[in-house]
């Protein structure tokens, strides 16, 4: 029985130190970050931890192995090498789904598709001692990551990306992605004991993510993983882990807000918000930005307001800006967080920010503007977690 294994988290740039944070507080060893990955270790249990409680990553790979590989005789051989019968059943399907190739030899995707997927039926003939796959029971998608000629070969445990949750049904027309939102909120370092707005929800995602979080929800509860099913995995392996995930749900009571001045968004986002099980946790109001205003302290807000490569032409999107700019400098005593990927955002907003950081929501790529105000009495935060 496979005892240890070697696990990538794949992650948007940008989000490394993020996921590497997640990762180390489940428990697992980190090996290594690089430019939109993270590697680690750790039992067989740790495929189905990472994909239910990773909020921030995009999928988690099984990794088969690696090497070097100049040219594609050496890529067939060196695949045809490794143990896939130590994962792939002799029924399993095992489509080589995805490759990238960055800065190296085997240039040709297609054909590094065709000779690893060739390599890998080679050496599972040799092992069952079959002329034939029928690939009819599981799936295995071979993922093949080249880099200045550096081949790392690995089976995608996630199927869909670990954005998909499992609530959002209703989307509107530029949303963000769940797993940047949650980074969003991560980076914030906001707590339930502060009040949160978002007052351009769209559809929720921000304040729905939000709300998974103070309640300590495993992201991925309410969904599959085509991993459920793989033989080497004991059958009792993610039953196990959701019945420990819904025993870490906390009983914490708060109230996120979100507004919007599209109602047609705001139903979609308390839609979203039920399916997401955080009904009783979040409210939206029918609100233009430009009318927020509260005597509510050390309130934090995170927003993705419109930008130009997303919606809107520039008009609108400055005028937006530095009317954001004039409410939230309004709020003396509250922190704001924009992501945004209007190059001009900070001349328009009208504040020097505090800290930047740059991401990239889907290809786009923005800035996560972060302005801190001061935060609450300590003796309001003691208070706040005895409530």
């Amino acid at each position: 029985m496979i005892e240890e294994i070697n696990l990538i988290a794949t992650v948007a740039f940008g989000l490394e130190a993020v996921v590497k944070k997640e990762i180390m507080r489940l428990g697992y060893e980190i090996k290594r970050v690089e430019n939109g990955k993270v590697h680690f270790s750790g039992p067989l249990e740790a495929i189905a931890q990472a994909n239910l409680w990773l909020r921030c990553a995009d999928r988690v790979l099984l990794e088969v192995g690696s090497f070097k590989a100049t040219s594609f005789d050496a890529l067939f051989e060196q695949t045809k090498a490794l143990a896939w019968e130590d994962y792939i059943p002799v029924d399993g399907e095992f489509p080589a789904a995805k490759i990238t190739s960055v800065k190296s030899a085997l240039f040709s995707k297609s054909d590094g598709q065709r000779i690893v997927k060739k390599a890998v039926v080679e050496r599972l003939k040799s092992v069952y001692k079959v002329d034939w796959f029928t690939e009819n029971r599981g799936k295995y998608p071979i993922h093949i990551q080249i880099l200045k000629d550096e081949v790392t070969l690995a089976i995608d445990t996630s199927g869909s990306g670990l954005n998909r949750r499992g609530y959002r049904q209703y989307g509107n027309e530029a949303p963000i992605k769940e797993t940047i939102a949650a980074a969003l909120v991560y980076l914030s370092n906001w707590k339930p004991h502060r009040y949160f707005l978002d007052p351009l929800c769209g559809s929720g995602t921000i304040v729905i993510e939000a709300a998974l979080m103070g309640k300590n929800i495993a992201p991925g509860l309410k969904r599959s993983f085509i991993s459920e099913d793989w033989d080497f995995i004991p059958a009792n392996t993610f039953i196990n882990a959701r019945e420990l995930a819904e025993g870490m749900i906390n009983d914490q009571s708060f109230r996120l807000l979100g507004s919007d001045i599209d109602s047609k968004a705001l139903k979609q986002a308390r839609n979203n918000a039920e399916l997401a099980g955080v009904s009783d946790y979040v409210a939206f109001q029918n609100l233009p930005v430009q009318s927020v205003q509260t005597k509510k302290k050390y309130g934090v807000i995170i927003t993705n307001p419109p930008y130009g490569e997303r919606l809107g032409d520039e008009r609108e999107i400055k005028k937006l800006y530095a009317d954001m700019g004039r409410v939230f400098e309004s709020l003396d005593d509250w922190s704001y967080f924009i992501i945004s990927g209007y190059e001009k955002f900070e001349k328009v907003f009208g504040k020097k920010v505090t800290k930047n950081r740059k991401l990239y929501n889907g290809d786009i790529k923005t800035y996560f503007y972060q302005y801190y105000g001061p935060l609450p009495p300590r003796k309001k935060d003691q208070e706040s977690e005895q409530a």
